[in-house]
């Protein structure tokens, strides 16, 4: 079986959990949980720190300071009535995998969010990703109803995951 999520660890404190298959696990997760199939997608994570992602916010949004994750869908998939499901994609061959995009998390902001939250580094790091997975299939969290949605999706992937619900 493929790979679902091709990993490229930047800084190299990211090794300190298994970051490849934590991904792969929450994006096997996201899909099944959209009635996709795992197999005819691809997608990028890159792990890196906070100066990096800083610099990739302020390139990408007009932001300069870090954050815990970035994505980039290769396609706007979102909705356009609030509160629906977006459109979701339909999987390539095995050979020519449909790319749904790219995600960066960085070090340092997720390690101290999970210390001040509490949580171990791993469960917080599983709900990133899935967060930038979701983002990448096109769900948002700007409006009220598109946030909810994609709360409850978040929120009944982690539950199987045996990640505690952020949102509680």
């Amino acid at each position: 079986m493929e790979p679902l999520v091709d990993t490229i660890i930047e800084d190299p404190r990211w090794q300190a959990i298994d970051l490849p298959a934590l991904a792969e696990r929450s994006a096997r997760a996201a899909l099944a949980e959209l009635g996709l199939p795992s197999e005819g997608f691809t997608l990028c994570l890159m792990a890196c720190d906070d100066a990096r992602i800083a610099a990739l916010n302020a390139d990408f949004r007009g932001k300069p300071q870090p954050t815990n994750v970035l994505s980039w869908p290769s396609e706007e998939r979102g909705a356009d009535i609030e509160g629906a499901p977006p459109e979701l994609p339909e999987p390539g061959s095995a050979d020519a995998p449909e790319e749904l995009g790219d995600i960066a998390l960085a070090w340092e902001t997720c390690c101290a969010e999970a210390e001040a939250a509490e949580k171990p580094l791993g469960d917080h790091v599983t709900h990133l990703v899935l967060h930038g997975i979701l983002h990448l299939l096109g769900y948002d969290h700007i409006r009220d109803g598109d946030a909810e949605l994609m709360e409850a999706i978040e929120s009944r992937i982690l539950a199987q995951l045996g990640v505690a619900d952020p949102y509680v």
